[in-house]
């Protein structure tokens, strides 16, 4: 027994020097390394199974047999590594942006798993000599697919990051889809259903995705916030983490009914969304690093044991049997193609999603491998005691001999396809560029060794020389970058806003490291940002515009917020979103008035004045529009943007405050001690400044109404009963106030914003100060036109009888009615006038 413990440890040792040892292997052969460690696998399968036969050693032929011997069974991939890998992949992605290609990730996803299970299905059934479900339980099996290596090749190249993104989306659903399909087909073929039909499929496949879809995100919620609550115990908190996955997929699996697979992307993807605005940074990024080892162990382990399978699974293969992989793969393949080629394209011309290149498509087509849970699928049906073993054969045998064709031929010629399309080298533009920059920087560099040179006190004839040698240098990469092709001010401009852009990022990540922003804030300026990016790529100095826009409008989240607070008086979400909007634009202001200086002390230099200059004028632009943004919310909540700034302000003293006591450490000044007491203090002066000062809307309100000049004459008593009595209603941009022939039944005063009436082809724009509904109320007439907000705007109403009684308490309420009827050329009847 002792031996067989020796045994069975050492193995497992020897296993993770295999992974350990496949990511520089792969980096030496330019392999991706999940086709490293699967050749790995197929070799050490193939040597243990001879070894056993031979006469070696006993320790030898024991190890031999004690890796034949390993349990190596479909419910140890299902149950033990797929909810890690699957729950790693969901706590990675960047949710908020995958959300802007939803469209083509459930195309690569969901649509084209079912479309390739249907195409191999139907190929193999004439075939095969297998039943329809059997073909298609095979297609479901094959229809996983691992794009780690064409992900992994395309963020070491200049792909887009938005086409990894869209890979990586597919990787995290694909799974789902596939073993959700599998398992329907393979209780059909399992328990002999008679007569079964695709309609029952496609009956019970959306509860599968949608039941699993709603269990895990509830849970995933739940065990968040019971995780956040061991802040003091972080190991605590990565505990919990590592059980929810496992306990999210039984819940999904045993007791509802749904898929476990979609219940643990649902839940990692509740934990993703959810994380900023509970836990700490360092918390997050511990939970980051403890789950990228667990899948770098899983997805190691999950390859090189399937692959140990493989010499067993191809047994006795004959050659209709390859006749029939050849069959899959070709089925497979334009199955797929068919998707990226036909369908894909089309979702673009519709813009539902955006356009990628053939060169893209053709990588993602031939990136598509298959590997450990295909294999594991294929596992299930081959110890199923229910499955005929004319059946298991033809499973193990294609699905096996599948993997093998994705790994060894498409995996091993992949990085040859990407060079082959271009994908992997620089545009001409970017060429340009490049010497460029290097020209650029080297100039800077030249200006600053001879002064570092002098501060080390070096023998100055060695100065000079290396400083000749660096000269040659400096002049040979300025006589590239002026041979080089030249490089249009359009082309410049474009650049220039990437990089400006990409430093707007950088200093938001910046703020948040120093404590200034919080996370979810974070999150979503970095989301804006990343978009910037991808608009300017694609449409140049406008599409820097338009992206910038469109991140400031009202989005349907803030117009539902509106209508609840207008038309049922649930303030909550409005309040919040608009402390949101508050936050946003402080932030916001403050980060693009530092861009200036990167202008001027980076672009100019690389780019020319005119375009530094023009670039200068677009952040003023966008600065303008922010600062007018702020100034109007300034007018609809007064103080609530001074108490932000207030507490900006504080947290900028409690970083320079921290990174001051840090130097006095460095320099030996005070003790670790002392520094462990001080930090505590300003660690709980920043919990303290944490929390967002709370926008109440009634108080709000009551401001407005004081500060309205038609009731400036009010006493403060007859104010605050007024403010009471009335209403605000928040309006965005295009927003219809009063309609055409509508009889109003409350006017209307605007306490911040524009509103544009539309009369008899006449137009009249109203202001802040000025009321509107009054002149029609009081005639009792439909109106004639209609009223519609011009901006964002902040109103305050009153109902027909208060404003009528507050008329005739209220003199100068009454001279402003008059005084309005004249000056828009209404005449008041004698019956109107006596309401006065």
């Amino acid at each position: 027994m002792r031996m067989d413990i020796v045994v069975i440890v050492a193995i497992i040792a020897g296993l993770f020097v295999v992974i350990g040892l496949s990511e520089p292997v792969a980096a030496r052969l330019r392999l991706p390394a999940t086709v490293v460690l699967a050749l790995m696998g197929i070799v050490i399968g193939i040597v243990s199974t001879a070894l056993v036969t031979l006469p070696v050693p006993d320790g030898i032929a024991a190890a031999a047999a004690a890796i034949q011997d390993l349990p190596i069974r479909a419910n140890l991939f299902l149950y033990v590594f797929l909810p890690t890998l699957i729950f790693q992949v969901s706590l990675s992605l960047d949710i908020r942006r995958m959300l802007d290609d939803w469209v083509p990730i459930l195309l690569l996803a969901v649509v084209a798993v079912v479309v390739s299970t249907l195409a191999v299905g139907w190929a193999l059934y004439p075939i095969a000599g297998l039943s329809l479900m059997t073909c298609l339980m095979i297609g479901a099996i094959v229809s996983t697919t691992d794009p780690s290596a064409v992900v992994g090749i395309f963020r070491a190249t200049p792909a887009p990051q938005r086409l990894a993104r869209i890979v990586e989306g597919e990787s995290l659903l694909n799974d789902a889809a596939a073993i959700a399909l599998f398992g329907l087909f393979f209780a059909f073929v399992a328990f002999g259903i008679p007569n079964p039909q695709l309609s029952n499929v496609a009956y019970q496949f959306p509860w599968l995705l949608i039941g699993g879809g709603i269990t895990g995100w509830i849970v995933g919620r739940v065990a968040l916030s019971a995780i956040a609550r061991l802040s003091l115990h972080p190991l605590g908190q990565m505990s919990m983490s590592v059980a929810l996955p496992y306990l999210v997929f039984l819940l999904a699996e045993t007791l509802l009914g749904a898929s476990g697979v979609v219940a643990v992307v649902a839940a990692g993807l509740a934990v993703n969304f959810h994380a900023p605005g509970l836990l700490s940074p360092p918390t997050r990024a511990q939970l980051g690093d403890t789950w990228d080892l667990l899948a770098y162990w899983a997805g190691g382990l999950i390859f090189v044991l399937a692959a140990l399978l493989i010499p067993n699974l191809l047994a006795n293969v004959t050659l209709h049997d390859l006749f029939l992989i050849a069959v899959t793969v070709v089925a497979a393949l334009a199955a797929r193609a068919t998707i990226l080629f036909g369908l894909l394209p089309l979702m673009s011309r519709l813009k539902l999603s955006p356009r990628i290149d053939t060169k893209y498509r053709t990588a993602i087509l031939w990136g598509g491998l298959r590997g450990a849970v295909t294999l594991a699928l294929a596992l299930t049906v081959t110890e199923s005691v229910r499955i005929p073993s004319d059946i298991k054969r033809h499973v193990g045998i294609i699905a096996t001999g599948f993997t093998l064709f994705t790994l060894i031929v498409q995996g091993t010629t992949l990085r040859f396809v990407i060079a082959k399309l271009g994908l992997d080298r620089l545009s001409k533009l970017d060429q340009a560029l490049s010497a460029q920059v290097v020209a650029v920087a080297l100039q800077t560099v030249r200006e600053t060794v001879a002064d570092t040179a002098r501060d080390f006190g070096l023998a100055q004839e060695t100065v000079r020389e290396e400083a000749k040698r660096f000269a040659t240098r400096v002049d040979d990469a300025v006589a590239k970058a002026d041979e080089g092709t030249e490089i249009a001010d359009r082309d410049r401009i474009t650049l220039g806003l990437v990089a400006l852009a990409g430093r707007e990022r950088d200093m938001i990540l910046e703020a948040f490291k120093e404590g200034l922003l919080p996370a979810s804030l974070a999150n979503r300026m970095i989301a804006d940002v990343d978009r910037l990016i991808e608009g300017t790529r694609s449409g140049g100095r406008l599409g820097y515009l338009t992206t910038a826009r469109l991140t400031r409008g009202a989005g349907l989240t803030d117009r539902v917020a509106s209508v609840l607070h207008n038309r049922l008086g649930l303030s909550a979400p409005l309040e919040r979103m608009t402390a949101d909007r508050f936050e946003h634009l402080v932030a916001r202001v403050a980060i693009l008035r530092d861009l200036h200086a990167f202008i001027d002390t980076r672009i100019r230099r690389i780019h020319g004045k005119r375009v530094g200059d023009l670039l200068h004028d677009l952040l003023e632009r966008r600065m303008d529009e922010a600062d007018q943004a702020l100034a109007g919310l300034r007018l609809q909540f007064p103080g609530y943007a001074e108490d932000l700034e207030r507490r900006l302000i504080r947290q900028i003293v409690l970083s320079q405050e921290e990174l001051e006591y840090s130097a006095l450490v460095d320099d030996g000044l005070i003790g670790p001690e002392l520094r462990l007491v001080l930090n505590d203090g300003i660690a709980r002066r920043r919990a303290a400044l944490a929390k967002r000062p709370h926008l109440d809307l009634d108080v709000q309100r009551e401001v407005l109404v004081a500060g309205f000049p038609l009731f400036a004459g009010m006493s403060p008593e007859t104010r605050a009963a007024l403010g009471k009595k009335m209403r605000t209603v928040y309006a965005s941009r295009g927003t219809v106030l009063l309609k055409q022939h509508e009889l109003p039944n409350k006017v209307w005063f605007i306490a911040s914003g524009a509103v544009e009436q539309v009369r008899a082809g006449q137009v009249y724009r109203l202001g802040r100060g000025e009321m509107f509904g009054h002149l029609a109320l009081l005639r009792r007439n439909a109106r004639r036109g209609h009223t519609t907000a011009i901006t964002q705007c902040t109103l305050l109403t009153l109902d027909e009888a208060r404003f009528l009684q507050l008329l005739k308490s209220d003199e100068s309420l009454r001279d402003a009615v008059l005084d309005s009827a004249q000056k828009r050329g209404v005449a008041l009847d004698d019956s109107t006038l006596s309401k006065l």
